[in-house]
């Protein structure tokens, strides 16, 4: 059994700044998701067309110059570029896989 630990007095008005904040945090978590979403929603119709065309599943040109973009763009934001191009590499490989499960 844990012993209780005393808390420290924490500045009222911090506490109310940290609740604003991780309030912030969920509704751009809840963006998130749904920019997730949508994308998904065009990378299956590009993997129906691709499909229904017999065109590969991946396109490591476009996929070059996918992270290239989104590393720059990273830059530009003040996001860590590395972080930003292993997020995408994640996504691309999940795009991939949907692609290759409707080429059958």
């Amino acid at each position: 059994m844990r012993k209780a630990v005393d808390m420290p007095q924490t500045d009222p008005a911090a506490l109310a700044e940290l609740d604003r904040l991780r309030s912030t945090i969920d509704n751009l978590d809840a963006a998130l998701v749904h920019l997730l979403a949508e994308r998904f929603k065009c990378t299956q119709q590009v993997g129906q067309l691709k499909a229904a065309h017999g065109l590969p599943a991946a396109d490591p040109d476009r996929e070059a110059r996918q992270i290239a973009r989104l590393k720059s763009l990273a830059v530009e934001a003040d996001l860590d570029p590395e972080f930003a191009a292993d997020f995408l590499d994640f996504i691309i490989a999940e795009v991939i896989r949907h692609h290759e499960a409707l080429q059958g």
